[in-house]
């Protein structure tokens, strides 16, 4: 009854949602160009044969994504993979780094009328969802459809969980009509059975199987040019008050290395003018990527505030900083870095990395910081101490490179679900 209710509501509230994306568009949050898409029309054929579609909500999610796409194309060389998503940052780092035979379109607002147009041309043979991006029509109307459900690396906080538990009664079916969950890790494979009586697996995080980033070859030679010997620090996907962080650690660093080079690449790179305003309050000499310049002799902090560099912007760098650590967004991917053999320094707010940090720092491929000062000190001593740097940058991109199995036995697992699926239909 409450998702009969729901459906009906957002089907009175389409005047509400095409102002909505009218307002996202007047924002520049929105492509114009591919405004439709968010109504369900699609601006690609659907290609013949066997179609997965993958949602992931933004770019986290779908550079999760990427890795399980690559295995499930490897293994069946008929299938064509849709992936969706939500945000205009996430279309544009995908449409240079998905693989042949995958496509990109923007996730339709959840109205039950667009939502049918996005199914009827797609008409996918199953839907995975990365982590938990659920929205009631979407998988609602993908199960009407006999459409095999899969919800992979799945994951929820403690909150999340409690209220899903209060609210059972009425939110349990979205669960319930999932063919498979695979949950990232044990504690998530209990959370989730306890909310649904569908089959609860645990293979292991998918964000440990990632492949490393792509590097730009005349791009990181031009940088090298400008950066020369010096030592470079990295401050990779920060959030506002870790810029102020990543700048007290250069001053600690730059007491015994007075040549260090700091980079911060902002999480959302729109932040740039206002990260480097207030640096420049604070008396540093800064320059921005965006503007097209490199960084000078003079240059203390860099800010790179463009897209689709991070590969280039690791390998370049001798020690990398984590970003969302500090403040409690539950950190990123650590693992990113770890594939350039980078030592790897993160906060102790990395909530959604928990199990992978934790690993890491008992391999000696991470390190640990508490604040801003303790980032400067340990950044300080590892650009004293080129053995270390080393010792941790090579355990980090052996620990990275050994978890690639996660991958292929999700990919086999949800294969083998689709299987067992359609034999039942």
């Amino acid at each position: 009854m409450i998702f009969r209710i729901y459906s009906g509501a957002m089907r009175l509230a389409t005047p509400l949602l095409e102002h909505l994306l009218k307002r996202r568009l007047a924002r520049g949050k929105e492509d114009p160009a591919r405004i439709g898409e968010r109504r369900g029309q699609a601006s690609l054929q659907r290609p013949a044969g066997a179609l997965f579609w993958v949602h992931g909500a933004s770019v986290g999610e779908c550079q999760t994504a990427l890795v399980l796409i690559e295995r499930l194309l490897a293994r069946d060389p008929a299938l064509n993979v849709l992936l969706t998503s939500g945000t205009l940052t996430s279309a544009r780092l995908m449409a240079d780094r998905l693989p042949q035979r995958a496509m990109h379109q923007f996730l339709p607002l959840d109205q039950p009328d667009w939502i049918g147009s996005f199914l009827d041309h797609w008409e996918p043979d199953a839907a995975i969802f990365v982590e938990s991006d659920l929205w009631p029509n979407l998988v609602l109307s993908a199960r009407r459809r006999r459409i095999p459900l899969i919800l992979a690396n799945a994951r929820m906080s403690k909150g999340s969980f409690e209220r899903w538990r209060r609210l059972s009664i009425f939110t349990g079916r979205l669960f319930s009509d999932f063919s498979l969950i695979l949950a990232s890790n044990p504690a998530q494979k209990a959370g989730f059975e306890g909310l649904t009586r569908a089959p609860v697996l645990c293979v292991g995080n998918l964000k440990r199987a990632a492949s490393a980033l792509t590097t730009d070859p005349a791009k990181l030679s031009a940088l090298r040019d400008a950066v020369g010997e010096r030592p470079v620090f990295l401050a990779a996907s920060t959030h506002a008050g870790e810029e102020e962080a990543a700048a007290e650690a250069h001053r600690i660093a730059a007491a015994a290395r007075p040549d260090v080079l700091t980079i911060i690449a902002p999480r959302h790179p729109s932040r740039g003018s206002e990260i480097s305003a207030m640096l420049e309050a604070q008396r540093f000499r800064c320059a921005r990527r965006s503007e097209g310049v490199l960084p000078a002799p003079e240059t203390e902090i860099y800010i790179a505030d463009t897209l689709g560099e991070m590969g280039t912007l690791f390998e370049l760098s001798d020690t990398v900083f984590v970003g969302g650590s500090l403040i409690p967004v539950g950190g990123h991917n650590p693992l990113e870095p770890a594939h350039f053999a980078k030592p790897v320094l993160f906060g102790q707010l990395m909530a959604k990395n928990a199990d992978i940090a934790s690993d890491m720092i008992e391999a000696r491929a991470a390190l640990e910081i508490a604040d801003a000062k303790d980032l400067g000190r340990r950044l300080r001593d590892l650009l004293q101490n080129e053995s270390e740097r080393a010792g941790i940058g090579a355990n980090a991109k052996a620990f990275a490179e050994g978890q690639g199995a996660i991958a292929e036995e999700m990919a086999g697992r949800i294969l083998a679900a689709v299987s067992a699926y359609g034999e039942t239909r």
